[in-house]
């Protein structure tokens, strides 16, 4: 008689690299956190760099220029003066922001124009008018000249010759000293101070004087 044995199903097991490992709930917000900080702190390294080079990298300075016109002789104060940024040119001996104490109380050597640069040369004894400059009068047209005019503007003088046209009218810098009340012929006597060759010039030319207003410390 024989006896039916029945086979026992024998478990599979799986190998070790075929398993699915699943996280945890909440396992990957934990894992992502870590990242998303250390984006953001790279974030504002990188924008604290920019600024450290930016800084680095820009030229200007910060300078002393004219709040209001000054005569010369005139001790400075503090209302005088105001800070401005600039890309300083080597040829102009800026005063530079920091020395705006040791700058109050000294006396203006020239005429200062609101807004224009204070320089080393323009501080000290009044020289009038200072080494190689000249002082002339010019009578000046209504409507040849800027309203307005005050001492220490800086403006190019253009001899406008009467008649035929030239190419290259005489021409010279110069700083406004004083402005005489205009006449009853219209004409406004304007005192200028500039080289003692371009006085020399534009006092021998012939034509009308027209005078251009020039920007601060040009």
């Amino acid at each position: 008689m024989s006896t039916a044995t029945s086979a026992r199903p024998t478990a599979r097991r799986t190998p070790p690299e075929a398993r699915t490992i699943v996280d945890a709930p909440g396992t990957r917000r934990r894992r992502s956190v870590p990242r998303l900080l250390g984006g953001a702190l790279l974030v504002v390294l990188g924008a604290v760099a920019f600024g450290v080079v930016g800084l680095r990298v820009d030229p200007g300075i910060d300078v002393l220029a004219m709040a209001r016109p000054v005569t010369a002789g005139t001790q400075l104060s503090d209302a005088d003066l105001r800070v401005v940024h600039i890309v300083p040119d080597r040829a102009l001996h800026v005063v530079r922001a920091s020395e705006r104490s040791a700058v109050v109380g000294r006396t203006a050597a020239v005429p200062l124009a609101a807004g224009a640069l204070l320089t080393s040369d323009q501080l000290g004894a009044v020289t009038d008018p200072p080494p190689g400059q000249s002082l002339i009068a010019v009578g000046v047209k209504t409507g040849r000249a800027p309203s307005g005019l005050t001492p220490g503007a800086s403006v190019l003088v253009v001899i406008v010759p009467q008649g035929a046209a030239v190419d290259s009218p005489p021409q010279a810098p110069a700083v406004v000293r004083a402005v005489d009340l205009t006449d009853s012929s219209g004409i406004t006597v304007v005192s200028l101070q500039m080289s003692a060759e371009s006085a020399v010039r534009i006092a021998s030319a012939t034509g009308d004087v027209a005078l251009i207003l020039q920007s601060p410390g040009r």
